[in-house]
């Protein structure tokens, strides 16, 4: 059972890439983003039912692999997967609005601004995924002001 925890809380294996892994997580999260959800007619809820699951994957899997590689160790980056899809839920769908949230995303997860670094304290898995998903909601407000303003 603990492989099965490896691989998600790696993202099928992106986090044993080293320095660098969150980002690369986040860079495929938001392709993936872009390639199935581009030109289709998913309802609305499909990707926050999805948003939601994965962020629960994390939390549990997170709990799992704690113990065995330490406290949000760096191999994990589900939480990265977790954060860009925040980042860019309820937001069309195209080149500019997903590459704007890849940056907007990694700028809040790595400075950690407006208390998200506080979050980190949270036990187990709460404390892996819950930073990354409020600096998933910081940069979906800053694309939706951007959307509203029709600035991109």
């Amino acid at each position: 059972m603990i492989r099965i925890h490896k691989m998600i809380a790696t993202s099928l294996g992106i986090g044993y890439i080293g320095k660098g892994g969150g980002t690369v997580a986040a860079a495929v999260a938001a392709l993936c983003w872009y390639l199935v959800l581009a030109d289709s007619h998913i309802p609305a809820y499909g990707p926050v039912l999805f948003t939601v699951i994965i962020t629960l994957l994390g939390v549990w899997s997170g709990n799992i692999v704690e113990p065995y590689w330490g406290k949000d160790d760096k191999k994990v980056v589900i939480d990265e997967v977790a954060g860009m899809c925040v980042s860019l839920l309820f937001l069309p769908v195209n080149v500019k609005y997903v590459l704007t949230g890849l940056v907007l995303f990694r700028f809040f997860d790595i400075l950690k601004p407006l208390g998200i670094r506080r979050t980190e304290a949270l036990p187990g898995g709460w404390g892996v995924m819950v930073d990354d998903v409020i600096a998933g909601i910081y940069a979906n407000l800053v694309l939706q002001l951007i959307f509203y303003f029709n600035l991109l």
